[in-house]
């Protein structure tokens, strides 16, 4: 028995996110089918965390238990010859049995891709969070400093977040603009549901003069939901990176 680590980029606009679920595409159901198709086993997979409907990945990570003699270094192929197009293997090695997708992670990297600008991309539409009103990167970077660092994020997450501890730590928000575009890459130990759109949502607010300091301070101190920023569209937010080290 050998523990297996899938490295997976996907585009989630067809699916109804990663955890398989009941009657509905999802990315783990059809890495657990491609699975059956061409081993004839059925596998559970454990992904790093759930991206919800529309939200895409660079660099999901994902790992399962294996006892067939199968070569490892011949999975990405294999998986890959049955899988839809817009889901991919990109990488896979052998860790050790006590390793867990989930629990293992030290960090996690998501990034926001913003397209600012008033024309309109056909091909972007479920890649991007769109923001007409032309956004100013220092008002935001002021405001990500104010996000970064160990909090209570129950302001910074959806209402139905099912959590019993709401305490993350962000380490780092990079805010980048390039031509149309700006990407927000976000870092921390882990998210709540929403978090991110939320966090992204509430930079954009602050930039545009619908957000305060007060507010700012008023979501991470009293948890107010309502004196954070809007949720973003789920097609700009990509899941970058796991960090396990």
């Amino acid at each position: 028995m050998k523990r297996i680590l899938l490295t997976i980029e996907y585009d989630g606009s067809r699916y109804c996110g990663w955890q398989k679920q009941p009657n509905q595409k999802t990315i783990q159901g059809e890495i657990e089918d491609a699975i059956k198709k061409v081993l004839g086993i059925d596998i559970e997979i454990f992904g790093s965390g759930r991206t919800d409907a529309g939200v895409h990945a660079l660099n999901q990570k994902a790992h399962f238990d294996l006892s067939l003699p199968v070569p490892t270094e011949k999975i990405p192929k294999i998986l890959n010859s049955v899988l839809p197009e817009d889901i991919n293997i990109k990488d896979v090695k052998e860790v050790d049995k006590n390793f867990h997708a989930r629990f293992s992670q030290k960090k996690k990297y998501y990034l926001y891709k913003i397209s600012n600008c008033d024309r309109k991309n056909a091909f972007m539409a479920y890649k991007t969070g769109k923001i007409k009103d032309k956004l100013d990167i220092d008002k935001m970077r002021e405001c990500a400093n104010w996000i970064k660092g160990e909090h209570d994020f129950r302001g910074f997450c959806s209402a139905n977040t099912c959590s019993e501890n709401f305490i993350r730590k962000i380490y780092d928000i990079k805010i980048e603009k390039i031509e149309d575009y700006i990407y927000v890459t976000v870092c921390g130990n882990g998210f709540l549901y929403n978090m991110v759109r939320i966090i992204v949502g509430t930079l954009v607010d602050y930039s545009l003069g619908l957000l305060n300091y007060d507010n700012i301070y008023d979501a991470l101190q009293n948890g107010k939901r309502a004196s954070a920023g809007r949720t973003m569209p789920a097609g700009g937010l990509y899941l970058k990176d796991v960090d396990y080290e």
